[in-house]
């Protein structure tokens, strides 16, 4: 029925909205603002009408839950960096249809997911960030998902997204896009040391590591990545443990995704943490490839931490 019609991989570094400001940051992330201009004139061209986005500062300690209230409007100002984001405004439609078949689907997936649509709860920065520079006409309507899942399975996160996925183009009478809002590395600068690395990586090793990830994302190594990204984003100190990439990489078909990133906004440091803006073209799939879901039980949990 509907289509999921583009897939990214993006930035919301709070940064972006410095650079709007007047002052020593004015302008130093054009470039982070000109990629989400461009996948959103991308999402316009393809006629996508709902931008679903996987949120890295939603924190949830259980289930999955989609915010998808039918309208949101306010002033944020970001709790962990209210220097960077502050009495910022934001307006847009929401997709209360989408999110409950999302909510729906995925509980069919075996993925405890809960659907909020009579809600006060307004989105995160990771959603609020791109939506800016995107949707600033209030184009597109907006459902956003949690994705800093502090107890749940990589895993589990694919599968929602296949079943996001599943809900999309089974269910829905739309096209939709969807995007993991999240950074690759993100270890912060140690406090007192912010400004020295405000454009560039924490260590050498984390640049290397992304720099390889961003390769094999170029060459389409799937298999490869996905059977690495827990270690990654262990090792990696990956934003909402990485999550978003799960369901990211989930939607896509996991390890049996054929398609290759193509990099809208090259790779950049910012504040110690590793970014882009990438989009990944989407390809049929038949999800045969999605993990199963983990062991419930603690000692399902303790086996997969000491193989991190």
């Amino acid at each position: 029925m509907g289509q999921l019609a583009l897939a990214a991989k993006i930035t919301h570094v709070p940064s972006m909205y410095l650079s709007e400001l007047d002052g020593p940051r004015k302008g130093t992330r054009q470039d982070a603002i000109d990629g989400h201009i461009e996948i959103g004139r991308r999402c316009r061209a393809l006629g996508v009408d709902t931008i679903v986005v996987f949120d890295t500062h939603w924190l949830v300690n259980a289930n999955y839950h989609v915010n998808c209230a039918p309208h949101f409007k306010g002033l944020y100002t970001s709790n962990e960096l209210p220097h960077f984001i502050s009495n910022m405004g934001f307006e847009f439609p929401g997709n209360p249809k989408l999110g409950k078949l999302i909510a729906e689907v995925a509980n069919d997936w075996g993925v405890e997911t809960l659907a909020h649509d009579a809600t006060t709860l307004n989105p995160e920065y990771g959603t609020l960030v791109p939506m800016r520079y995107m949707n600033a006409d209030q184009h597109f309507q907006v459902v956003s998902v949690s994705a800093l899942c502090q107890a749940h399975y990589l895993n589990d996160s694919a599968r929602l997204g296949w079943a996001i996925r599943r809900a999309i183009e089974d269910h829905y009478d739309g096209t939709v896009a969807i995007f993991a809002s999240g950074s690759l590395s993100h270890r912060f600068a140690q406090n007192g040391l912010a400004p020295e690395y405000a454009f560039k990586i924490w260590s050498p090793f984390l640049e290397q590591l992304d720099h390889e990830v961003v390769r094999m994302w170029q060459a389409g190594e799937w298999k490869a990545f996905c059977g690495m990204l827990p270690e990654y984003a262990s090792k990696g100190h990956g934003e909402g443990f990485m999550h978003d990439t799960a369901m990211l990489l989930g939607a896509l078909g996991w390890s049996a995704y054929d398609g290759r990133a193509e990099i809208v906004t090259p790779y950049f440091g910012a504040s110690g943490t590793g970014q882009l803006n990438a989009v990944f073209p989407v390809t049929p799939q038949d999800g045969h490839a999605i993990p199963a879901p983990q062991a419930s039980s603690a000692e399902g949990y303790t086996a997969v931490a000491q193989r991190l």
